[in-house]
């Protein structure tokens, strides 16, 4: 990210970027930022748009081929093409031979860093890889919003906030949104304003409803069920986030042993840094062998739905009732 601030302060561009990561938020920032830099934001004549899986690598040649129509440069945009995961070896011969008056910018979520394309932009053009922000850098980033509005928050309110948002920036931008215009008339934000508008994350939900299977408080957790549903969420979803959580409290079992640090561990399994704390306390509460159980009948159930043996709302509802009782756990 430094590197690409620099390509922008300096205006010295590169023929290529590839913008990827799991932080939506600041790769579509950056992507703008990028854009706006190259050309004017009003030039759509030198700038061109293709998005999805059909993007046919010819046709993105072709136009990179042409000259700009009196103007420096000509910017192509690439969005979830999966050029960068999948095998383009078109695109990937080409790279070397992109004029200077074309700047090619591709906005992936996965990459494979084996690729011949992700090779290619590594040693002809940039590479950014925007990573899900600590629980510091998100705070600051808030408080920075707060500031520049004239609001007040306590520490306590704020992690309050940030536990209910997650660490997805949008999400953030979105619910601190709500909450500025809910206290509107008052400098100060409260933790009750929080609690009266901001949407709990549905992982949230996940993560408490797999915490009363855990202290076996079978109501809360068929209760937590039933408020997912009711918020529209599909059993099966239910049911895959609740398999991952297990799934990364078994990872987290078998990463403690490997002597890691906290950035690491929370790497390796998926987990924003600031939550690390509470699933390593959740995973505590499970063996390995429970946990690898658990992952296994999770699969299982998915399996019995797809084949149309049980109906999907009731087999999550069986499922958490197995795991919040100590029978099945034990």
């Amino acid at each position: 990210m430094k590197m690409l601030m620099e390509d922008i302060k300096n205006r010295q561009f590169k023929k290529i970027y590839l913008l990827t990561g799991e932080e939506v938020y600041l790769r579509n920032q950056y992507r703008k930022r990028l854009r706006e830099a190259l050309i004017d934001p009003e030039d759509t004549m030198n700038c061109s748009v293709f998005e999805g899986k059909n993007v046919n690598p010819r046709e993105v040649i072709d136009l990179a081929e042409t000259m700009p129509f009196f103007a420096e440069r000509r910017v192509i945009l690439i969005d979830d093409s999966g050029f960068a995961k999948n095998a383009c070896p078109e695109l990937a011969d080409y790279v070397p031979e992109i004029p200077e008056s074309t700047c090619i910018i591709l906005t992936e979520a996965e990459v494979d860093k084996r690729g011949r394309l992700y090779k290619a932009i590594k040693t002809h053009g940039r590479i950014v890889e925007f990573k899900r922000q600590d629980e510091k850098t998100l705070a600051r980033w808030v408080l920075g919003m707060l500031k520049r509005e004239e609001k007040q928050i306590t520490e306590e309110t704020l992690r309050a906030f940030l536990g209910r948002t997650g660490s997805d920036m949008q999400n953030i931008e979105r619910e601190l949104e709500k909450l500025l215009c809910y206290t509107m008339n008052r400098p100060v934000i409260r933790t009750e304003d929080v609690e009266a508008v901001c949407t709990e994350q549905t992982e949230n939900r996940i993560f408490d409803m797999v915490q009363a299977i855990t202290e076996q408080n079978q109501r809360k957790a068929l209760d937590l069920y039933s408020d997912l549903l009711a918020m529209k969420e599909p059993p099966m979803r239910i049911l895959f986030l609740i398999t991952r959580q297990f799934h990364q409290l078994l990872q987290l079992k078998g990463l403690a042993a490997e002597g890691l640090d906290r950035g690491e561990i929370a790497k390796k399994a998926g987990i924003p840094p600031f939550a690390l704390g509470k699933y390593q306390a959740q995973a505590k509460r499970f063996t390995r062998a429970q946990l690898r159980q658990a992952v296994e009948d999770c699969v299982s159930t998915e399996e019995q739905v797809k084949t149309g043996q049980i109906g999907d709302q009731i087999s999550v509802e069986l499922l958490i009732v197995k795991y919040s009782t100590k029978k099945g756990l034990a």
